[in-house]
């Protein structure tokens, strides 16, 4: 991309090159459909002239027929120049909303500050209005073609009619171009405080439960309030700047095509035209009302449509946290090993998961177990070393890390569909998918329901409970079979007896005979690390003590307040 090009102006661009074919064929279908209806007042001022006022019925007839065939090419062109344009409009949206998600789920990590919400607006109502930049080219296109046929029509009737026209045109439209940089700083503020307020009001929806818990839903509302409040702002800026032009240009673009029409009247009336070229005149000033509309919010169109592709070029274009990995750890067990590991709150971190063992994490700071979860997520911004099978972990292939190492945070997603598609991703099925969910006690989900795993499941699946959500997300991550799985508190929902057959199922399903995979669960829940085969404490960023359940229990007073309930 050069570097005098601005990434929005780069995306309409490419928008335009690759939706070549039928975005132009439908310009001109639209070009013609348009000069079609410039010569209909044409065609009926003609017809006066020559059959009316003469009473020749050949010429009636013959002028009538034309006039006909004119509708009929002005349905023609209408119709197939709006399924080539439709089409071209609707694949663009598409192929920016995949370019956007393709962008933002990575496997490497994209390099934002966009939350969740904000990226979702980009995707979605960004990614649709730059794609209708391909309806703004016929529409421009098809007002100029009417303006220059209508003046040169006005100019063979009368050339000051003419003149009128092609002097005024221009003059009006140079004038509300002014105005386009306003618009165009006020709509983008406009799309970027609404994004900010999708994004909190996604955290606040999915974190309904937990502020509810701690009494922060007050707290939560005004913050929200606040934002919400700044998006309206925006809104009603952009609206009153948006509202006033268009006021302004109908005036203005009313005027003109008014003061043609006087100005026809009086050539009428000194006998000047005809009362056919009168007809033709009166008829055309007000076609052109329409496409001097057109041309007037041009700038209008064009800054919506700049402003939403300049928030797509953000994240289309964006860097990747994680560099292209190369490094590929042999075999399909690994282990893992954090070496002096500083991140967050971590403060040289020792920690080493050896192939088939199951590792319990307590940590006394939840900003310990989170700064942990993250740089195995996304290894990036920490000091010290982090090896997968002898590879440091950034460097190697992600994919490959990916099916070799997984982790599943303590806040997951589920998306509408069913139990099965949330679950069995590959549509595995067969005993892999009946053992995860015997493990994850989710079989007790899809027994409430008739349906079993075909039971609808709504967006982030609120329509199950906390305890259900956890169980179905735990089911998802055991199916994957990773060599390498990290959990994070993934049993805070569920109920004591659930939470023990859920740590007896991983035992079993991960670290029975002849399975050989590694597990690590940072909990404080007592099932969990009673089946792990040793407990790894972190306090303060660093190992403090190490050991089997039971002995931690007790012999540390620290670790059993912790994690005896």
């Amino acid at each position: 991309m050069p570097s005098n090009t601005k990434p929005g102006t780069a995306i309409l661009a490419r928008a335009v090159a690759r939706n070549g074919r039928r975005l132009w064929t439908g310009t001109g279908l639209s070009g013609i459909y348009q000069l079609c209806a410039a010569l209909v007042p044409v065609f009926i001022g003609v017809i006066v002239d020559r059959a009316v006022a003469t009473g020749d019925v050949t010429a009636l007839l013959t002028w009538v027929g034309a006039l006909a065939l004119l509708f009929l090419v002005l349905a023609v062109t209408y119709r197939y120049a709006a399924r080539f344009l439709q089409r071209a409009i609707a694949e663009e949206g598409h192929r920016l909303r995949v370019e956007v998600a393709a962008r933002i789920l990575d496997p490497r990590g994209l390099r934002t500050d966009r939350r969740a919400g904000d990226l979702l607006a980009v995707s979605t109502i960004d990614a649709d209005y730059t794609s209708y930049f391909l309806d703004h080219i016929p529409r421009i296109a098809s007002a100029l073609i009417a303006v220059v046929v209508s003046a040169v029509t006005l100019l063979l009737i009368s050339p000051p009619l003419g003149l009128i026209v092609l002097i005024a045109t221009p003059i009006v439209l140079a004038v509300l171009n002014l105005t386009g940089p306003l618009i165009s700083r006020r709509v983008a503020d406009q799309q970027e405080q609404a994004g900010r307020a999708s994004s909190l009001a996604t955290d606040l929806v999915t974190g309904l439960r937990p502020l509810r818990g701690i009494g922060a839903q007050n707290a939560a509302a005004d913050r929200y309030r606040v934002v919400s409040r700044r998006s309206l702002d925006a809104t009603l800026r952009a609206s009153r700047t948006t509202n006033a032009y268009l006021s302004g240009s109908t005036m203005l673009s009313t005027l003109l095509a008014g003061g043609i029409a006087i100005a026809a009247g009086w050539f009428a009336l000194t006998d000047r035209i005809t009362v056919g070229q009168f007809i033709t005149v009166i008829g055309s000033a007000q076609f052109l009302i329409e496409p001097f509309g057109t041309l007037a919010v041009v700038p209008s169109w064009v800054a919506a449509a700049r402003a939403a592709a300049d928030r797509v070029a953000s994240v289309v274009t964006a860097g990747l946290i994680l560099p292209a990995g190369v490094a590929d750890p042999s075999g399909d067990t690994c282990d893992l090993r954090l070496a002096g590991v500083t991140h967050g709150s971590l403060a040289g971190l020792d920690l080493h998961v050896r192939p088939g063992e199951f590792v319990g994490v307590v940590a006394h700071r939840p900003a310990d177990a989170e700064a942990l979860v993250t740089v195995l997520s996304i290894p990036d911004g920490y000091a010290g070393d982090i090896l997968l099978g002898g590879e440091r972990l950034e460097s190697v292939d992600r994919s490959r890390a990916r099916r070799l190492l997984h982790v599943e945070p303590h806040r997951t997603d589920l998306f509408t569909g069913t139990l099965a598609t949330n679950i069995d991703l590959a549509a595995t099925g067969g005993d892999d998918l009946t053992a995860a969910l015997r493990a994850a006690a989710a079989d007790g989900v899809t027994d409430l329901h008739a349906d079993g795993l075909g039971a609808p499941v709504s967006e982030r699946g609120a329509n199950l409970s906390g305890g259900q959500r956890q169980r179905v997300t735990l089911a998802r991550a055991l199916l994957a079979r990773p060599p390498l799985l990290v959990l994070h508190d993934p049993t805070t929902a569920v109920d004591a007896v659930t939470e023990q057959a859920i740590a007896d199922g991983i035992r079993a399903l991960r670290h029975g005979p002849g399975t050989g995979f590694g597990t690590v669960v940072i909990t404080t829940s007592p099932a969990l690390l009673a089946a792990a085969d040793r407990v790894v404490v972190i306090g303060d960023g660093v190992v403090t003590a190490e050991g089997p359940h039971a002995a931690l229990s007790a012999g540390d007073d620290t670790y059993r307040r912790t994690v005896l309930r």
